[in-house]
C-alpha cells in the first residue's frame, strides 16, 4: 500500500495534473501508478514529464535508455522501476531476457551499450564521483559529449523515479520481476 494518496483516476488527481495525466494516457494507453502518485504535485509531474520527453528526443536510442533504466533501478533497489523497465524493455525496446538480465547486472551483450551501462552504474553507485578513466572509456566506446551528458541525465531521471517510488511506496502495477540470484 502506498504511503500517500495515489489518485484512483485522472479526475481524482489535482486539477493542474489532469491534462498531464491525459497526455500520459494518450501515449501509453493507461496511467501507471508512478504518474498518478507523482500527480499529487503537478509541478513534480510536469518536471518529470518534461525531462523524460526531452531526453526521449536525445541521441541515445530507446534500447540504451532502457538498459540504463534497468541498471539504475537495480542499483537503487527500486522494485517498481525494475518491473516497469523490464516490461518496457521487453515490449517496447525489444530487449531479450538475457539482455535485460545483463543490464540489471550492469552490462550488455552490445559492447558499446555495455560501456554506457557500466558508466551509469558507476555514476549511481558513486553519486556522480566518476574518474577520468571512466569518462575516457565512454569516449573510447564512441559516445559524444552530448551523449555523455544524456547518460548522466538518464541516471538522474531514473534516480528520481526510483526515489519517488521507494519513498512513497508506489504499488507495483507492472508484472513483478524476480530478484537477481547471486
Amino acid at each position: 500500500m502506498s504511503r500517500i494518496n495515489t489518485p484512483a483516476s485522472i479526475e481524482a488527481a489535482p486539477v493542474a495534473s489532469q491534462a498531464l495525466l491525459e497526455a500520459v494516457k494518450q501515449q501509453l494507453g493507461s496511467v501507471p501508478n508512478l504518474f498518478r502518485i507523482t500527480a499529487n504535485s503537478p509541478q513534480a509531474l510536469e518536471g518529470y514529464l518534461g525531462l523524460n520527453g526531452a531526453l526521449g528526443k536525445g541521441s541515445l536510442n530507446p534500447q540504451t535508455r532502457e538498459r540504463i533504466a534497468l541498471a539504475v533501478a537495480q542499483v537503487n533497489g527500486c522494485d517498481y522501476c525494475l518491473a516497469a523497465h523490464n516490461y518496457l524493455g521487453e515490449n517496447l525496446a525489444k530487449l531479450s531476457a538475457e539482455e535485460i538480465n545483463l543490464n540489471r547486472r550492469g552490462s550488455s551483450l552490445d559492447a558499446k551499450a555495455a560501456t554506457a551501462v557500466e558508466f551509469a552504474v558507476a555514476i549511481t553507485k558513486n553519486r556522480g564521483q566518476v574518474s577520468d578513466a571512466e569518462i575516457a572509456a565512454v569516449r573510447s566506446a564512441g559516445y559524444t559529449d552530448a551523449e555523455i551528458v544524456e547518460i548522466v541525465a538518464h541516471v538522474a531521471l531514473n534516480t528520481l523515479t526510483n526515489y519517488l517510488n521507494e519513498v512513497l511506496g508506489t504499488e507495483v502495477d507492472f508484472p513483478a520481476v524476480e530478484k537477481l540470484a547471486g
